[in-house]
């Protein structure tokens, strides 16, 4: 996993299977069908770094050869929340990972000027427990502080928030890192950056019509 020095809440998975998938995902001829795999399947590999620092405890328990103590996570109930519609996209390979979390859904559009329009907001009871934040594409950072403006107008904690993407333009990590600097930002590439209708470059074009088939 990397860092950038000009971002110091971002972590870029940078496993060889995660991009080779998202390569795959990149291609113009990937179909929807394979596109919605290859997502989960990348979601699934970062969702292993994400969790990497989940607290453990140990509990005695019986094998067939012996009594032992062994880890247990010690929250095994996290929230994740999709911003949708793309990170609909996202949650299946999380709850793969941890089948018993709880989804709460935001539902942001854009604007004309790529401003988010807010229309749903369905969130569980949170508490102390872990967030995991999650949307394909970070680009200019709107969508995802409105989102995190949410949570925390909820009591959440941006201590407890990961926000998780499979792609960020700088100009969408830097408005993160300007509005919510106490959240963690996991991607699997850090692009060049935003052309003139707020698409990342080299990006995949757009997440949402490419796993839903909406173009």
């Amino acid at each position: 996993m990397q860092t950038d020095p000009r971002f110091p809440n971002l972590r870029i998975v940078d496993h060889p299977i995660v991009l080779d998938r998202l390569s795959k995902m990149r291609m113009t001829q990937t179909p929807t069908r394979d596109f919605r795999t290859l997502l989960y399947e990348i979601t699934l590999l970062m969702g292993y770094e994400i969790t990497r620092d989940f607290a453990t405890e140990k509990r005695t328990i019986e094998t067939p050869v012996t009594a032992t103590e062994a880890p247990f996570l010690v929250e095994d109930e996290p929230i994740l929340i999709p911003i949708l519609r793309a990170g609909l996209g996202m949650t299946e390979g999380l709850v793969t990972l941890l089948p018993k979390a709880v989804i709460g859904h935001v539902g942001v559009a854009r604007d004309e000027n790529h401003r988010p329009v807010e229309y749903l907001v369905k969130l569980p009871t949170i508490g102390n427990k872990h967030v995991i934040m999650v949307d394909p594409m970070l680009a200019t950072g709107n969508s995802a502080a409105h989102t995190l403006d949410v949570l925390k107008r909820h009591g959440v904690k941006g201590s407890q928030i990961r926000f998780l993407s499979l792609l960020a333009a700088p100009e969408g990590v830097q408005t993160l890192l300007e509005k919510h600097p106490d959240v963690e930002i996991y991607t699997a590439s850090l692009d060049e950056g935003l052309n003139e209708k707020a698409y990342i470059v080299p990006g995949l074009g757009d997440a949402g019509d490419r796993l839903f088939g909406t173009f």
